[in-house]
């Protein structure tokens, strides 16, 4: 088994360039099917979560072409002739949920196994499947973990969110492109990704407006067109490299930041004393001696802290001077990390959702491994503060979100 080895106690220097996001690649490649032609995508990290998705839109008889140097992806989905997700890779990520909306609107058919991707506690999608049966779909959610729909039209249509979730919003907006009429989205997710989605959307010839807002409006078009986008960079692997320059009292210079994307990672770090300096091409990143502990930070849908911070947090949190207090409000099972932080002496307790820190002076390193994928890179970051040496099993979790991390 590979595994991360970390000798710690060493402070971070230097410069790093900002990955393509994730989470706003995935919905973007699930978008290329709505369109019979060619798609190229600067600007994709080349991680375990993309080439799975790769690997469904090849089943689906598209053609896909990468160029890892310049990050590059060009799809062809011109002979996408199949409808059926049934298949290991759907369960090997949650975000092969995103492809319900694109294949439906394309096929008018489709046949997808429910996800899988980290557990992080109950993530039903029922939202996803609500909404598209209001806009026309005729969906089995069937006990054979296979969701499943005849050929249908979909159609514009009124959507009330009972939740903002990113992934439905998403879908939605997918399936509305091509739907005869038009669809409004309220209380839709405001997460940066969404406005991303819009954008490429938009630049195949989509009529998208509202992205990244509470309400997304969709005017379905009769065709779309060829397109080239640049996808954006990744806050949350940001996030996680101020946290570990935040830890190792580190000075480190991010390349390809957008900094109002940051916002609310940046406000709780320039809590704990770590000075930020942004300037036209990036930010320096100064930390401190020692982090000072946040009175209480609660996870919240954008713009609020996000949840995929939570984890490297916690790690800031367990070498910060103080005690802190973390309320997960988005996830119930996303402190699978902190049993693993105890082994490396930090002194945490936990009530339900909310993790109370108390910080030590040093953790100290020894074997543990990763749960999930943002626990996996909590676990680098402590054993960057720690002493001695720390060994992560289990890396594939991290290499779901982070490029030679």
């Amino acid at each position: 088994m590979y595994q991360y080895r970390i000798n710690g106690g060493k402070r971070l220097e230097g410069e790093v360039v900002v990955e393509g996001s994730k989470n706003a690649v995935l919905p973007i490649l699930a978008a290329t099917l709505l369109h019979a032609g060619s798609s190229v995508i600067h600007n994709y990290p080349a991680l375990r979560d993309v080439h799975f998705m790769l690997e469904i839109i090849r089943s689906l008889g598209c053609g896909v072409i990468e160029d890892v140097v310049s990050k590059t992806i060009t799809i062809d989905a011109t002979s996408m002739n199949s409808d059926s997700i049934v298949q290991q890779n759907a369960l090997e990520m949650r975000s092969s949920i995103i492809f319900l909306g694109a294949v439906l609107s394309r096929m008018g058919s489709i046949q997808i196994s429910h996800p899988g991707g980290c557990e992080l506690g109950p993530r039903p999608v029922d939202l996803h499947i609500k909404a598209l049966r209001q806009m026309g779909a005729e969906l089995e959610d069937v006990h054979d973990g296979v969701i499943r729909a005849q050929k249908v039209k979909l159609r514009g249509t009124e959507i009330q969110l009972q939740y903002p979730s990113v992934g439905a919003t998403e879908n939605i907006m997918i399936a509305a492109v091509l739907a005869d009429g038009v669809t409004i989205i309220r209380n839709a997710a405001k997460e940066p990704e969404i406005a991303d989605l819009q954008q490429f959307l938009n630049a195949m010839g989509g009529n998208v407006q509202g992205g990244g807002t509470g309400t997304v409006v969709i005017k379905g078009v009769k065709q779309l067109h060829d397109a080239e986008y640049t996808v954006i960079p990744d806050r949350i692997v940001a996030g996680t490299y101020m946290a570990a320059a935040t830890v190792t009292g580190g000075i480190l210079y991010l390349r390809q930041v957008i900094p109002e994307h940051l916002a609310p990672i940046m406000a709780v770090l320039q809590e704990c004393g770590t000075e930020m300096i942004k300037d036209s091409n990036g930010i320096l990143v100064k930390g401190p001696k020692r982090p000072k502990a946040p009175e209480i930070i609660r996870t919240l849908p954008h713009p609020g802290f996000p949840t995929d911070m939570q984890a490297p947090m916690v790690s800031v949190m367990a070498v910060a001077e103080g005690t802190g207090i973390m309320i997960e409000t988005v996830f119930e099972s996303r402190y699978k990390h902190i049993g693993e932080l105890t082994k490396m002496g930090a002194n945490i307790k936990v009530d339900g959702r909310i993790a109370v820190v108390r910080g030590v002076e040093q953790l100290h390193g020894t074997c543990v491994q990763a749960r999930d994928l943002r626990g996996g890179a909590a676990l680098i970051v402590a054993g960057l503060a720690a002493a001695g040496t720390t060994v992560v099993l289990d890396e594939k979790h991290v290499e779901r979100g982070y490029v030679a991390i």
